[in-house]
């Protein structure tokens, strides 16, 4: 099979020391969102809380606007959910003066509707504070002593944020795809398809400068003119001295060092951080100006993932997994740095 773009990624502490096999079943891969918002009781819309299993989120999305006989415009999520996987999310769904359907019609093997609840807004993506995982790795193969000591350098340090394998599609035909859409060979792109391709390309490149982070030693370290993220907020700051407390508080977890998702705009960092950014990027001159023509407007992205309530539980060639990821963060990042995994062919 041909080699995806995120298998050749420089891992943080010193390669896999296992290996076994993820999602042989759905419920082998649990997936709970943690809403940042909470129901308001009253309004036109209806948060809906649903579990799926092997069910993808668009699918569900259509589900609930015939179900509810609304325009598919009028459903909304949070956040995009695997496939291949138990799921829990919350949708909304506008109604605007229409009878509120018997949600419980919809249950079946695929879906089932937790709860329901009237809320004033819409939910809007990204409205979500992080995701919780629990995973089985089965046939599981390695040195245990040498995969918990990895663990616990997880839980102390974080992982390298990079987008996984699913933002890139199989066989990374998203990517071949955006380098189509940049070339002008795909025209008439349904926006929603679009948007993957660009995501992709972002991602991309994002992942190389992570990569060459990892590869100095620095990715959970702040370098001179980062752009520094404060952990749980939006709001960010330019490094322009380091000190000890600066360096104390990239430890805490408290600020986090950025990499750009690429889009128009001006450098937002200064010194070694923007040299060190212009020569990673250099030779990718076609993708950042595909970027820029297409409108996407330049935002940082935290190149360390916090990884919290982790928990670890051995069994027969069997290791369950428990943690918690802030959004956007992908669990196989986790999973790369602890061993190689491959996916059970329904998977």
């Amino acid at each position: 099979m041909k080699e995806s773009c995120v298998d050749s990624l420089p891992r943080a502490f010193g390669g896999p020391k296992g290996s076994g096999v993820i999602r042989r079943e759905l419920a082998d891969f649990i997936v709970e969102e943690i809403s940042s918002v909470e129901p308001s009781g009253e309004g036109e819309h209806v948060l809906l809380h649903i579990e799926k299993a092997g069910a993808n989120t668009d699918w569900v999305a259509k589900q609930l606007a015939r179900h509810a006989d609304v325009p598919n415009k009028d459903v909304s999520f949070a956040g995009l959910k695997d496939r291949y996987a138990v799921t829990r999310q919350w949708f909304s769904v506008r109604l605007a003066g229409r009878d509120e359907p018997d949600w419980s019609a919809l249950n079946s093997d695929e879906v089932q509707v937790l709860a329901a609840e009237r809320h004033n807004r819409k939910l809007k993506r990204g409205a979500l504070k992080g995701n919780k995982f629990v995973i089985r790795i089965r046939e599981l193969d390695g040195e245990r002593q040498r995969m918990a000591e990895i663990l616990e350098q997880i839980e102390a340090e974080g992982v390298p944020n990079y987008f996984g394998e699913q933002r890139f599609g199989y066989q990374d035909r998203n990517i071949e795809s955006a380098r189509a859409l940049f070339a002008g060979e795909l025209k008439r792109v349904p926006r929603a398809k679009r948007s993957f391709y660009l995501s992709a390309a972002r991602s991309l490149l994002f992942n190389q400068l992570l990569a060459e982070r990892v590869r100095a030693g620095n990715w959970n370290r702040i370098i001179a003119g980062e752009r520094c993220l404060l952990a749980g907020s939006r709001s960010s700051f330019i490094a322009e001295e380091l000190d000890d407390e600066l360096h104390c508080r990239c430890r805490e977890r408290d600020i986090h060092p950025s990499a750009p998702l690429w889009g128009r705009g001006k450098p937002d960092v200064d010194g070694a951080a923007l040299a060190f950014e212009t020569e990673v990027l250099n030779g990718h001159q076609e993708w950042m100006a595909g970027l820029e023509k297409f409108g996407l407007e330049k935002e940082r992205r935290s190149l360390r993932a916090d990884v919290s309530e982790l928990n670890w539980e051995w069994g027969d060639e069997l290791l369950t997994l428990s943690f918690t990821l802030p959004k956007g963060s992908f669990a196989t990042a986790l999973l790369r740095e602890l061993l190689d995994y491959r996916e059970d062919e329904r998977g």
